[in-house]
């Protein structure tokens, strides 16, 4: 996939945002690559029930990276032995910078435990069988981050993606592209940047500037899932998409609806008001078909 000269294209792992819909979706308008939503692995193993509402998936949906977010590394051994029969790989979050995830243990917490984060990847990648992908935030000083990715690329990490940003720093901050590069050069494994990749042009210049092998994208794609295929916003016929996967899945209204907010806030020629105002997914059909939009037409996907 990380072929020579060429730029991957990759989406991110989202809460709640990057479901099994979202992941078809994004697939057919241009993403290599798809992540799941983050997991918590320990609740994830122990329940049987957060196994079916946290992870759906189907033939089509490859390859698929599944992120867990854990602070031991039995919990993330265990998680990664109940997927991967259905992924082609398995991420450890060391990025996320909410409150509670840092307060547990994970997330950006395992920026300083690069040990435990070299058992975790070990582990990992002998229950599953599977590569196993770590991705990260920067360190203020960055010869910290140097030693993190020589840490987890000798503990057997196949891919690294690195946010360019540091915790603490809001989302207004724009990421940090020549950190970002010092790393690449460091990297022995795929690299894969992540931050601020709002169009297909963004994606270049991130490419370009730090020398990734892929780029992933975030907010980005949730505002136009098309950005990948060079729209500069999200077309109607993506938002039917959508609409039309979702249903077909079981999304929940409310999980359906969010998205259709996202993307209508980019789109051209899209009453949102209206579109907003839909009270169901039967509101949402009528709405498309008053705009001339044939719903009952075979989609596109197979």
């Amino acid at each position: 996939m990380f072929a020579r000269g060429a730029c991957v294209n990759v989406a991110a792992p989202m809460v709640r945002y990057s479901k099994l819909a979202f992941r078809e979706l994004v697939r057919h308008w241009g993403a290599d690559l798809v992540y799941t939503p983050m997991i918590v692995a320990d609740s994830f193993v122990r329940s049987q029930q957060a196994q079916v509402y946290e992870f759906s998936t189907k033939r089509s949906d490859r390859p698929l990276v599944v992120q867990f977010a854990a602070n031991n590394a039995a919990d993330a051994e265990a998680a990664a032995a109940l997927v991967a029969p259905h992924a082609d790989g398995v991420d450890l979050n060391c990025g996320c910078p909410q409150a509670w995830a840092v307060r547990d243990g994970c997330g950006c917490a395992l920026l300083y435990q690069p040990e435990l984060l070299s058992d975790m990847i070990r582990r990992v990648t002998q229950a599953s069988g599977l590569p196993c992908s770590v991705k990260v935030r920067l360190h203020q000083d960055l010869r910290r981050s140097v030693d993190l990715l020589r840490t987890v690329q000798a503990a057997g990490a196949r891919m690294v993606t690195v946010h360019g940003r540091v915790l603490g720093q809001s989302s207004a901050t724009p990421p940090d592209l020549k950190a970002m590069a010092l790393l690449r050069e460091h990297a022995t494994v795929p690299f894969v940047a992540n931050g601020d990749a709002w169009s297909a042009e963004d994606v270049a210049l991130i490419a370009r500037e730090t020398g990734a092998h892929g780029v992933m994208a975030a907010r980005g794609l949730l505002r136009n899932p098309a950005m990948f295929a060079g729209h500069e916003r999200t077309p109607i016929p993506c938002m039917v998409e959508y609409t039309r996967l979702a249903l077909r899945l079981g999304t929940p209204w409310l999980t359906l609806r969010q998205h259709l907010a996202f993307m209508s806030e980019g789109s051209e020629r899209c009453d949102r008001r209206a579109l907003l105002a839909c009270s169901s997914a039967a509101g949402v059909l009528d709405w498309f078909e008053a705009r001339g939009v044939d719903m009952k037409q075979q989609t596109m996907f197979r």
